[in-house]
């Protein structure tokens, strides 16, 4: 087992997540010259990896640069719950955008998890893949009115699930809430195992990493000259910016801010204690704990997510009252649990007002496209964000790739 000692992973994150089975990682050597490529992605995280699999799939010439170890930075911080719900709700999109517009991303939303389930399964790809209902509770001490709404919203949409009042969800998965939506169509994942798994076939399938940090980036011809910190550049058609929360300083996105995340894994819970069918639990409302098992019969639970603790060493001096106070949900939850902390961690992410990932050309920038700004759908529209910047680079724009635009303006109910 590969133990990695460093903690601080360059602000990543900090802690330990439980994502501890390790593959061995492909080769990242240092350039000792320059380089030519048509795709040059910038991250190695599971947004790269996926771009990495995807775009080399494809018949690109693919490079990948990260100055972490890929997979062991942000992404391993991710609690991986693979939800194709978005943490704006129907109902708050639709008071944004519409319904026609707020209702067709729900289903764009959707296919990318039934898309990511295909590729792991064509691929045999190994990584922990589950697929599992998700279970969206009302928030504690609050009344089912705004979950049946959202429920009848949905209903309209076309989009799976049904309707739990306060007696069907105790009776059913003997949890305590007012009322709950259960969903067909999610699913977990270890996301170490899955970023190294793609990185690995993309590698097989021609694509290059270098263990170099990109330091500029300049216009040059038809295509991008980035510089790196070893003075040396790589020369390519296209650039994609796959780096996390850690945006460059001239990329202007309006609607993105930074936040931080605690989550905990408790200890293997003992055989018949968990609650039916492992679904991923969330809550609704803007700050909401979420949990889910893991292989090994652990629960992992997170959230306690706060804009105002930006840097690791702040997030370090919070992770004690963090967890205590995760403890104390897992608890309130589900009172079964054997309630102990094992592993601890946090980490920082890009999140937007409206809930919507920032995925396409960079503004002001030929040749750039970017994926940023994910919140609770990492995964999901990291995926999600592949197959769109694929199709782009192909000139195959379809008109609701505008509605996840990085430069799309600030809706009037978020002015």
């Amino acid at each position: 087992m590969d133990m990695d000692p460093d903690t601080t992973h360059d602000g990543l994150r900090g802690g330990y997540p439980p994502w501890r089975q390790r593959r061995q990682p492909v080769g990242r050597p240092r350039l000792s010259e320059d380089l030519r490529c048509d795709v040059l992605i910038v991250g190695g995280g599971i947004t790269g990896s996926f771009m990495a699999e995807h775009l080399s799939a494809l018949g690109h010439q693919v490079c990948v640069l990260d100055r972490e170890k890929p997979g062991l930075g942000s992404t391993a911080a991710s609690t991986a719950m693979l939800l194709w719900e978005i943490d704006a709700s129907l109902t708050k999109l639709t008071q944004l955008y519409g319904f026609e517009r707020a209702a067709g991303i729900y289903h764009h939303s959707l296919r990318a998890v039934a898309g990511l389930k295909a590729l792991v399964e064509s691929c045999a790809l190994p990584c922990g893949f589950h697929a599992r209902n998700s279970l969206y509770l009302a928030k504690a001490g609050s009344g089912p009115r705004e979950l049946l709404a959202e429920h009848e919203l949905r209903q309209r949409a076309d989009l799976p699930g049904a309707y739990l009042d306060h007696r069907r969800l105790l009776s059913e998965f003997s949890l305590s809430r007012e009322a709950a939506l259960v969903s067909p169509g999610s699913a977990e994942v270890d996301p170490v195992l899955l970023s190294q798994a793609l990185l690995a076939r993309a590698s097989e399938q021609g694509a290059s990493l270098f263990a170099d940090e990109a330091v500029s980036y300049e216009g040059a011809g038809r295509g991008v000259l980035v510089g790196l910190d070893s003075g040396h550049a790589i020369e390519a058609d296209k650039v994609v910016l796959a780096t996390g929360y850690a945006t460059p300083d001239w990329l202007s996105m309006p609607l993105h801010t930074i936040s931080s995340t605690w989550a905990i894994a408790t200890p293997a819970q003992a055989p018949g204690t968990l609650w039916r069918d492992r679904a991923l639990l969330w809550e609704a409302g803007e700050k909401y704990t979420y949990a889910r098992t893991t292989t090994d019969n652990r629960i992992v639970i997170g959230g306690e997510d706060d804009a105002s603790l930006r840097d690791q060493s702040a997030r370090d001096d919070a992770m004690a009252a963090k967890t205590a106070t995760l403890l104390d949900r897992l608890t309130g939850l589900w009172p079964a649990a054997l309630s102990r902390a094992d592993f601890q961690w946090s980490g920082a992410f890009g999140e937007t007002g409206d809930g919507l990932p920032l995925i396409g050309p960079v503004p002001g920038r030929s040749n750039m496209f970017a994926a940023y700004g994910y919140g609770g759908n990492g995964i999901t529209f990291s995926y999600m964000a592949s197959r769109m910047i694929g199709r782009m680079m192909a000139g195959k724009n379809e008109p609701w790739f505008h509605d996840l635009a990085i430069d799309r303006p600030v809706p009037p109910g978020l002015a």
